[in-house]
This record gives C-alpha cells, structure tokens and sequence, in this order.
C-alpha cells in the first residue's frame, strides 16, 4: 500500500534551496488531511549534516542517500537514486521543485515507475471524498486554471513553481528520524563526466526574496521606461521586476520576469506599473501582501486585484512619488 508524501530535496554544492522548505510546508498541510506523515529525500556527498535542519522545517523521517557520485547533479544517478527509493518505501505522493533539477528528473523518475506528472503547479489539495492529490497548474496559455488527478497510479507526482508555497517555520525542539539508504549507486552510473564546475561571475537577482517590487509592464514603452522604476524602487528598498512583454521585447532581463513562464513572487509590496493584468502573470504575484496598481486604464484587470490603485501616467507618478518618498524619509532623518 502507497503510504506518506515524498519531498525530494533540491540542494545545489551542499546548499538546501527554499523550494524545498516550500515543499515540505504544503506536503506538512496535505499529510494532515490524509493521515499520513512527510518524508524528505536528501541526496547528495557528505550532506547528511543537513537533515536535522530539514526535521525542524517539518518532516517526519529523512532518507539519506550520501554518495560520492551524487556530489554534483547528474541526471542518471539522481534519477536512479529517486527510482530505488520509491520502489522500496512506496509512497503514497511525490513532489520536487519546479527547477531546472526538478525538471529534468521528475519526467524521467516517472517514467521508470509509469506514473503520471504534473508539472509546474501553483496549488495542492487533497479531494475529502476520494482522497486523491488535485494538482493545478495554468494551461492553454495560461488562459484558464486545470486541476489534474492521478486516478489509477502510484506515487501521484508533482513539481511545484519556486515561490508559489509559503515557507514553514523552524522548530529547533522538533524530533525525527534519519535513516541512511544505499542505493546501490557506483561510478558506471556517471554516463556524464563532469570536468569542471564553472560558477557565473554575475549576480543573478532572486525577486523572490525580495519584499519589495516595482514591476514594469507594457506601458513602461521601453528600456528605458524602468530606470524610474528602479530610483523608485532604490528609494523603497526593493527590486525591479517585469511582466512578460519586457523580457520578450528585450526591455529587461529574463530572471525579472514575474507570471506563469517567469517566477512567482509574493512581497510585502507590489507596485505594478503599467501592467495591465493577463492571467499569466497575475498567477505569479496575486498572493503579495500588498498592491498597488499604477495605470491610465481604470478597468483593467489589475486595478481590481490591486489594494490601491492610482488611475494615470506612470512616466508623471513614478517620478513624483519617488521624490515624495525621498522627501518624507530626509525629514525623518532630521
């Protein structure tokens, strides 16, 4: 009988990603509704001093797979690795993150096990009545929400988009078990030889950890239409973000780009800034604390998700409001 929700770890040179602690967070909710408990699968070389870390954020048992061939990510020993322990413990559901890892392996472990996949899902829920994972993900362009189930095969997998969970909290006094599983993993696994690790020299933005967004969209008019946009968002602390028409037209750089093919953020405050509202990118920041919506159409559809929305020039307000804000905090400062 399939039992408990699998969270497969995402670590990248023995550091654990926050999709991971993500993933736990929901699967902890979804275990409940189900009775079950959250098991974390930690692959990796000399990580298994990471897997308390990873009881304090909510699981229940950590399998550990420590091995030298799984130091750097590799699709067929990860691959193989994941296969071993699903045959072994059977579990009920599978998730991993919707990353490049993710990605790549999840459609490969399914394959092997001949279960379905849901890629890149926004929401989870367990149905009360048959008790089978509802994956949802956006599909036709983003036009509409599908809710997917796995009817007939175990385990029900997943992978879910960065961002989109909310992180759990630590409890250093929680308690669990780690168990260390040989997966029977040698070097004739390595179909890949990794000659060398090259690490990009420039500094890449996470705008999903960033509390503060002001996001550029359409009516910026164009590359030049976000350096407003980013002494307002100096003034306020943040980052500058896009919809997808900027990146698409070259405006800005692909890792700003918020909605369904970009990433999925949730701060304190969003500022969206000549964006009009598509589907596809109010699915990536609908859940931030606080909106505020700047644009000269007053029906649009992000001036009614929007707390506050300001009906006008972006290229008159921006400007006048950073100077307001720059003005407030010199008489703070006084």
């Amino acid at each position: 009988m399939n039992k408990d929700i699998f969270v497969i770890v995402e670590q990248r040179a023995g550091h654990i990603q926050k999709v991971t602690y993500e993933l736990i967070g929901e699967a902890t909710k979804l275990a409940k509704d189900l009775g079950e408990e959250v098991v974390v699968v930690l692959l990796g070389k000399g990580i298994t001093d990471q897997a308390q870390t990873l009881i304090q954020y909510g699981a229940a048992k950590v399998l550990v797979v420590d091995n030298p061939v799984l130091e750097h990510y590799t699709t067929e020993p990860y691959a193989k690795a994941i296969h071993y322990i699903i045959k072994k413990f059977t579990p009920n559901i599978v998730l991993y993150g919707a990353s490049s890892i993710g990605r790549d392996v999840a459609p490969r472990v399914a394959g092997r096990v001949h279960t379905g996949l849901t890629a890149d899902c926004t929401g989870l829920a367990i149905d009360p009545e048959t008790k089978l994972l509802m994956m949802t993900r956006p599909a036709f362009g983003g036009n509409i929400m599908a809710t997917i189930v796995c009817r007939k095969y175990r385990p029900q997998m997943a992978t879910v988009r960065p961002g989109v969970m909310a992180m759990p909290t630590k409890d250093a006094s929680r308690k669990g078990e780690i168990i260390q599983v040989d997966a029977g993993l040698t070097k004739a696994d390595m179909n890949v030889e990794i000659m060398e690790v090259v690490k990009s020299k420039q500094k890449v933005v996470d705008i999903t950890e960033a509390k503060v967004l002001v996001s550029g969209g359409r009516g910026v008019g164009g590359p030049e239409g976000y350096e407003p946009l980013r002494k307002l968002a100096a003034q306020l602390g943040g980052e500058v973000s896009s919809s997808r028409i900027g990146v698409d037209s070259g405006w800005i750089e692909k890792s700003r780009q918020v909605g369904q093919t970009g990433k999925t953020v949730r701060p304190n405050l969003y500022l969206a800034c000549g964006i009009s509202g598509a589907i596809q990118h109010l699915a990536g920041m609908e859940d931030s604390e606080f909106i505020v919506a700047i644009n000269k159409d007053e029906t649009c559809p992000m001036m009614k998700l929007a707390d506050l929305g300001v009906v006008g020039d972006l290229k008159l307000i921006v400007p006048k409001l950073t100077q307001a804000i720059a003005d407030y905090r010199a008489k703070q400062k006084v």
